[in-house]
């Protein structure tokens, strides 16, 4: 992939017309027990959480949600790169967009569960427990098909400091 490619990609909220592209996105990593289905009405139902980037053609190249467990706590989820674009810092760039949506929210501690922690622990995030998040694991966890064999990491990062990160 080229740095050309890369420079003509547009990180953006995601849009009706995104929503297939992010649930195969997302779909092609749960059909390999990477990540959790995502239906596209579900997509749809939350698709104001939803940042995405896209390549020129406005296919989507990578996704990712904030999700919200309460006015000041919030998950970053279904992070997703296409495989052709690893590599370019896509999957940096979304999380940081999640980020800033989650500042213009008010959210002040993020919180991820992930098999890849030394992604988000580049981009600043610390390894945590999930049982300081009951609100995810009530909300989540009880009813996941691999709560339990669940080999997740939890990694955490108050907000406040990616704005300190990002200023």
């Amino acid at each position: 992939m080229t740095m050309e490619r890369s420079t003509s990609i547009t990180l953006r909220p995601a849009r009706p017309s995104d929503i297939d592209g992010i649930a195969s996105l997302v779909n092609g990593y749960a059909a390999e027990a990477i990540m959790l289905y995502r239906s596209p009405d579900s997509v749809r139902m939350t698709l104001h959480d939803f940042v995405v980037a896209v390549g020129p053609d406005g296919s989507v190249m990578a996704c990712g949600a904030l999700k919200e467990y309460s006015p000041s706590l919030a998950e970053v989820a279904s992070v997703a790169v296409a495989r052709d674009a690893h590599g370019l810092g896509l999957g940096t760039a979304i999380v940081a967009e999640v980020e800033k949506l989650a500042r213009k929210r008010g959210v002040d501690e993020l919180f991820a569960l992930t098999l890849t922690p030394k992604f988000f622990e580049s981009a600043g995030y610390i390894v945590g427990d999930r049982a300081l998040y009951p609100e995810k694991i009530r909300r989540d966890c009880l009813k996941c098909p691999r709560r339990i064999r669940c080999n997740e990491y939890c990694v955490v990062r108050p907000v406040q400091e990616a704005i300190a990160v990002a200023a």
